[in-house]
């Protein structure tokens, strides 16, 4: 069984590394908005921002609170 502390040090770890990840990923969708590269309509973009406020509650009502957001993300 893990104490408690090393239960502290494995979330930060992990919580670091998959929010960087979201964080990029998030980046990159954002890169799609360049109309030189792509081609996409409002309802496309629509579509995609609904699913990430979305997913952006969903994780807010896990953690019943909402902090900001940063570029780098650390605890």
């Amino acid at each position: 069984m893990l104490t408690k502390n090393e239960k502290r040090e494995k979330f930060i770890k992990l919580a670091e590394g998959r929010t960087q990840a979201a964080l990029d990923a998030i980046r990159k969708i954002g890169n799609l908005s360049n109309k030189r590269a792509y081609e996409y309509d409002d309802a496309d973009a629509r579509k995609i921002l609904k699913a990430l406020r979305e997913a952006v509650g969903d994780l807010e009502r896990k953690f019943s609170s909402s902090d900001g957001s940063t570029n780098t993300f650390k605890l």
